[in-house]
Order: structure tokens, then C-alpha cells, then sequence
């Protein structure tokens, strides 16, 4: 059995409001960093999962995000899958 190094990026759906990332960009503006445009700020989840093949993390890390991870009415998501050494 392998162990894995998972990495999930979770951030809100494209035309959903994001005020964290509107504040951020707020701020970078009023500090002078004038070339910063459209922030969005998201969740980033690592763990560990041991398992015997990748597809096993793979239906896993599905499997969480519809249960709990993420909310699907406005939020996306992504994920890296790396052995771990």
C-alpha cells in the first residue's frame, strides 16, 4: 500500500460573489500594487491517504467533496494527487 500526498483547491464558482477576494483586491490597490485584477480567494486542503492505486484516491477525494468538502451551488474544485516520498 502506497501513501499519497493530496492537495485540494476549492474556490468559488465563476459569477459568484467572493468578498474576501474583493477586499484583498481592495486593499492591494490602496497599497499601490495598481496591476492586480479579479482576486479570488479559496480553501487549499492537504492530507495523506494511503491506498493501493491512485483511482482508489481519486474516487475518495470525490467522494468527500460531494459529502462534505465543498458546496457544489457555488463552489468548484480541483485536486493534485503525488505519491508520497
Amino acid at each position: 500500500m502506497a501513501t499519497y500526498n493530496v492537495k485540494v483547491f476549492i474556490s468559488y464558482r465563476k459569477g459568484i460573489l467572493d468578498p474576501q477576494g474583493v477586499a484583498v483586491e481592495k486593499a492591494a490597490y490602496s497599497l499601490g500594487f495598481n496591476k492586480v485584477k479579479e482576486v479570488r480567494v479559496g480553501k487549499y486542503i492537504t492530507m495523506k491517504i494511503e491506498a493501493e492505486r491512485e483511482e482508489e484516491i481519486k474516487k475518495e477525494i470525490e467522494e468527500m467533496a460531494k459529502k462534505f468538502l465543498v458546496n457544489p451551488v457555488i463552489e468548484e474544485y480541483s485536486y493534485k494527487i503525488e505519491v508520497a516520498k
